[in-house]
């Protein structure tokens, strides 16, 4: 399969839209030694089961993709990754008194309703310019489902970022068995509950675009789509991140995810 050319990727890249401040992000020591305890100890005390930790990238930027039925499934992915990881968070989280000090201390990034999510994905260039590693949950929020299939249609916001970091890798993994461990709305956990967690091969948006059976696109299909107007090239770049999207929420049904 043909790779598309440096030129068709940054021009797919600047289309985004989304620009980071220009400054470095930092991942906060107290997280770094959050670190060193939280996912020995979690591991401990849960039966937690991970398959394929091999394909999540050490170093770099990585950008990881799950499916969302518990609020322990952030924690999932920071053990498995073991690296700090940031996840775009809700403002409601740094409102709340009992959250707020853990969001800010843990570097993670506060997102507003009324800004549809723009300010959050600078916030996120910022994460992934600076070499650290994103968590997304690409159906936007918790699954709402009161029963299984609990996994929803995805939001497009991911799929941008990817396109906005056509080089690095997106790595999809998919959490069985969370919401039996900590069922929604409940503080209460049950530790005996079997947790599978299971992460398929990375792939980068820049692949993708270029697979057949993915954007099916090339370099002279990119330069025409620079020749349109601003609505046309918009027009386009939606099609593709929604296509992005379902594809990647297949990947997770596929892989497991209820």
């Amino acid at each position: 399969m043909a790779g598309l050319s440096s030129d068709s990727l940054n021009s797919v890249s600047k289309l985004t839209g989304l620009e980071g401040s220009g400054n470095a992000h930092s991942t906060p020591m107290f997280y770094k030694g959050l670190m060193q305890v939280v996912p020995v100890l979690v591991r401990t005390i849960t039966n937690v089961r991970y398959e394929g930790l091999e394909r999540i990238p050490d170093k770099g930027p990585v950008i990881l993709a799950g499916n969302h039925t518990s609020h322990i499934d952030p924690i999932l992915k920071i053990m498995g990754a073991r690296r700090p990881v940031h996840y775009l968070a809700k403002a409601e989280h740094f409102e709340d008194k009992k959250f707020q000090k853990l969001m800010i201390s843990t570097g993670q990034i506060e997102t507003f309703r009324d800004s549809g999510g723009t300010d959050a994905l600078s916030s996120a260039v910022d994460v992934l310019s600076s070499g650290n590693v994103m968590g997304i949950f690409p159906e936007g929020t918790r699954s709402r489902n009161k029963e299984p299939p609990y996994l929803s249609r995805g939001k497009t916001g991911g799929a941008r970022l990817a396109a906005r970091f056509p080089e690095v890798p997106v790595v999809p993994i998919a959490i069985i068995g969370a919401r039996n461990f900590m069922a929604p709305g409940s503080a209460m956990v049950n530790p005996f509950a079997k947790v599978q967690v299971n992460v398929d091969n990375p792939i980068t948006f820049a692949d993708w675009l270029a697979d057949p059976d993915g954007g099916n696109m090339t370099n002279d299909d990119i330069a025409n789509m620079i020749e349109l107007d601003e609505d046309g090239q918009r027009s386009i770049m939606k099609l593709l991140y929604r296509q992005f999207t379902d594809q990647l929420i297949e990947n997770l049904r596929v892989l497991g995810a209820p």
